[in-house]
């Protein structure tokens, strides 16, 4: 906001003390400094149709328990669905009085509809209004979100399909361990961010709730139907406890924790995405039109879109830190203080949202080098559990069987000899065992179930598709 509008504005209320909704208990308007510190309406302007919605619902109850007359109730109606357009049309002309979109709507209602907009909110604060439409419009984002992470796991699982018998090096503590299917590696993070929609869907659950009939916090001694109010709004329930609907905000950072735990995913995605695309590794080349150049240097190629997922995973992380600071202090019910719940809440799932469309499209694009995988994944060093679950099979205890083979690793590397060399030459080992040390030899036998060879990774494709399908489900 300008200096010049909160001038005007300081002029508007001071001239005009009706124009606050808490005029009849002040004498003088708002101080510009005081309007310009609590104004909320750049950002909460995204309300604005949620409100709308929650008013209609909210009108309709009173005229079902008699508080409207049905003129009343058509006159709001009528003033409310004008106010969508404007809004949808940029024509609605906001005051400097604004100071939220909820009084900004209420005041233009009563603007069209007269006497009858002046009883839009009877039995009504703006406490359980803001809280009610939080609640509807996290609903709507919490299912795009659950739509951005499924479109990103069909991606991730028609490229496994792809990869068909294309492996790599599976890695603990970033050292090559064992060599794993692509498709095994890149159906990990599908499970990741399966887990990510659960969490969505449990939150929703959780949001499902609506506050309207808590009034400020006590309820009201008018006849409202908080039961028919949340049919209305086609929620699960109404609430049980005025004091707690207000004032809790327990959703908000519950859907905080799923867009940063999101985030912390796509971060890791990115991270290996930077590394897969460097020259040291070579496993991954970005098209074009998801990487950027250097502004000096001609020949880079960079990863921006994966180092900005990872980035940004502290951003969210802040998000949702910094809100859960701001909660823990608050005595019941409703403070101000929970005016913060909505900046930090709009940039965590906008910024989620983005990554994960960007990901999404990087990750769709990109082309796999399978043969760097494969050169990567056939040292023979990576076959050296194969090798100890030989000597099992033939009754040595594993932490033996791990204590030669550890020996003969540090025997090649220390003196120059082929691992290979050193197995056949050892009686305990030998020639039967130099099979285990060819190229792709490792990969096809990891057979138990869950594991990353061929057999275990068909049934986990059926078992990956089978939970999307119930997510997706769920979701419709």
């Amino acid at each position: 906001m300008s200096d010049d509008s909160i001038e005007s504005l300081d002029e508007v209320v001071s001239d005009n003390p009706t124009k606050t909704l808490w005029h009849g208990r002040f004498g003088e308007g708002p101080s510009a400094e005081l309007l310009a510190f609590t104004v909320s309406l750049h950002f909460d302007k995204r309300l604005a149709e949620v409100d709308i919605d929650g008013s209609r619902a909210h009108v309709t109850m009173l005229t079902r328990q008699g508080l409207l007359v049905e003129d009343e109730r058509a006159a709001i109606v009528a003033a409310l669905e004008q106010v969508r357009q404007e809004l949808a049309t940029n024509t609605f002309e906001f005051a400097p009085s604004d100071e939220d979109i909820h009084t900004a709507i209420e005041r233009r209602v009563t603007e069209i509809a007269g006497d009858a907009g002046g009883k839009l909110h009877t039995g009504r604060s703006r406490n359980d209004q803001v809280a009610t439409d939080l609640r509807l419009w996290l609903r709507i984002a919490g299912k795009d979100q659950i739509e951005r992470i499924q479109a990103l796991q069909s991606v991730l699982i028609r490229r496994a399909l792809e990869a068909e018998e294309d492996y790599l090096p599976g890695y603990t503590h970033l050292q090559r361990a064992q060599p794993v299917l692509l498709a095994h590696h890149l159906l990990a993070h599908v499970w990741a961010l399966s887990r990510d929609v659960d969490r969505w869907f449990d939150c929703l659950a959780r949001a499902d709730v609506c506050p309207l009939g808590a009034g400020a916090l006590a309820g009201s001694s008018l006849p409202l139907d908080p039961v028919f109010s949340a049919q209305q709004l086609e929620f699960a329930r109404p609430f049980e406890n005025s004091l707690d609907a207000v004032s809790d905000r327990d959703f908000v950072a519950e859907a905080l924790f799923c867009a940063t735990m999101t985030q912390i995913h796509l971060s890791r995605i990115g991270e290996e995405i930077v590394l897969w695309t460097t020259e040291e590794f070579g496993f991954l080349r970005l098209s074009d039109g998801y990487s950027t150049g250097s502004s000096m240097l001609p020949q880079k190629k960079n990863p921006d879109i994966a180092e900005l997922a990872r980035g940004k995973a502290g951003r969210l992380i802040g998000d949702l830190t910094g809100f859960l600071a701001t909660l823990k202090g608050l005595p019941l019910s409703y403070n101000r203080d929970l005016q913060e719940d909505k900046e930090p809440l709009f940039d965590a799932i906008d910024t989620c949202a983005l990554t994960l469309g960007a990901i999404a499209g990087l990750l769709d694009t990109a082309t796999v080098v399978p043969e760097r995988m494969r050169e990567a994944a056939d040292s023979p060093a990576n076959a050296a559990t194969d090798l100890a679950e030989h000597l099992v099979r033939q009754g040595v205890p594993f932490r033996e069987a791990h204590a030669v083979v550890g020996n003969l690793v540090r025997q090649s590397i220390e003196r120059g000899v082929g691992l290979d060399e050193l197995v056949e030459a050892d009686p305990r080992l030998g020639p039967e065992a130099i099979p285990l040390l060819q190229p792709g030899a490792g990969v096809k036998r990891r057979t138990s179930p869950g594991g990353a060879g061929p057999g275990p990774l068909e049934e986990q494709l059926r078992l990956v598709n089978e939970r999307l399908n119930e997510q997706r489900s769920r979701l419709a």
